[in-house]
């Protein structure tokens, strides 16, 4: 039996054919007896073309239906018979028997299929015995069976081993990669969330301050529509960069968008950072996302006055910290924290949320992940 490629399954799978259709050359062997026997029978023509035209039949059938429990029923076994009732009128024969391993090779489970070329190791024997074939031609044509039946076999077994690993590798890889793109899809929704939530609820609160000030204050109104374009083009910018995949935040550049956003809602913003503070890009990115969903939360329902926000290092871990005086209370948590949870979570972190008074969130890392 051939190799199987990992590369080509199609050409691989049709080289596998025509080996198989090439194997039925040694039906050859059955019609050899007659031909170089000096006097042959009258009955041994016949006996060996009707041998040699059920096997293909049979051996068709065995190609074409594969791996089936019908097969020992439609192929395997009518094979066995006609070898049992040929092999003792012709030795060469006895090849029905090694079809019959390689069928059970293909279709069975191993354990089963080592059975059948038990079973057919015996009845390759027994046919020897009462064979009317002159001894050295007798035993040239049942010893050659006798070691085929369990080479074949074997190397059937071996085959559909192969061909059903190669398989399963194909399955895991597809696996692989459709978990690859699921993680992916969830890493851009929880970046456009991020992105967005910020950038949109700043957009919203400054357009309804510019409405307020179009008859008052027009000038400042002027310069709040000039603010809502700034934010609504670095949203863009954003997004697209995100899309893309190379999109990396900094904690001062989203402390100063936290300025900017809480200044359009009247809150003080007060700010407690170390600046000499070194963060690996990968944790600064996260921090600068957990801090946009904290300011974004702050400004959109905390009705606060005041906002801390407060960065530093201590006993073996960073720690971000986004306090208000607003409402405060235990309502549950939204999409956005959820996410925020799940990227500090897979830092090695922990989050926590206290709703009285105001709302203090607390973001710890460990500092062997955080620089």
């Amino acid at each position: 039996m051939s190799t199987v490629d990992a590369a080509g399954s199609g050409s691989v799978a049709e080289r596998l054919r025509t080996w198989d259709w090439l194997s039925l050359g040694y039906l050859l062997f059955v019609l050899a007896q007659p031909y170089f026997s000096p006097d042959p029978a009258w009955w041994e023509w016949p006996l060996a073309t009707v041998v040699c035209a059920s096997t293909v039949v049979l051996y068709a059938v065995a190609l074409l239906r594969g791996r089936s429990a019908r097969l020992v029923w439609s192929s395997i076994v009518p094979m066995v018979v006609i070898g049992a009732l040929a092999t003792p009128f012709n030795a060469d024969a006895s090849v029905l028997f090694v079809y019959a391993a390689a069928a059970a090779g293909k279709a069975l489970p191993w354990h089963v299929a080592r059975r059948w070329f038990a079973g057919l190791t015996v009845l390759d024997f027994a046919t020897a015995l009462v064979s009317r074939v002159p001894i050295p031609y007798r035993l040239l044509g049942f010893g050659s069976a006798l070691v085929l039946i369990w080479v074949v076999g074997l190397l059937e077994i071996r085959q559909h081993d192969r061909r059903r690993e190669l398989e399963n590798q194909r399955l895991r890889s597809s696996q692989v990669g459709l978990m690859a793109t699921i993680a992916e899809r969830e890493r851009i929704a929880r970046d456009l969330h991020d992105l967005l939530g910020h950038s949109l609820t700043a957009v919203v609160m400054r357009a309804q301050l510019t409405r307020e000030l179009v008859l008052a204050d027009p000038q400042r109104a002027c310069a709040e529509a000039e603010e809502i374009e700034r934010n609504a083009r670095e949203a863009l910018s954003a997004v697209r960069s995100t899309v893309t995949g190379w999109r990396q935040t900094n904690i001062r550049a989203e402390l100063e968008a936290a300025r900017r956003a809480l200044a359009g809602t009247g809150v003080a913003l007060r700010v407690d950072y170390d600046g000499g503070l070194i963060l690996l890009a990968a944790t600064e990115h996260e921090l600068g996302l957990a801090l946009r969903e904290a300011v974004t939360n702050v400004a959109r329902h905390a009705n606060a006055s005041t906002c801390h926000i407060g960065l530093d290092a201590d006993e073996g871990r960073v720690r971000l910290v986004i306090a208000d005086d607003g409402i405060g209370g235990s309502a549950p948590e939204g999409t956005g924290l959820t996410g925020l949870r799940e990227r500090i979570t897979g830092l090695g972190g922990a989050v926590q949320r206290t709703g009285s008074p105001g709302t203090t969130l607390t973001i710890t890392v460990p500092v062997e992940v955080a620089g």
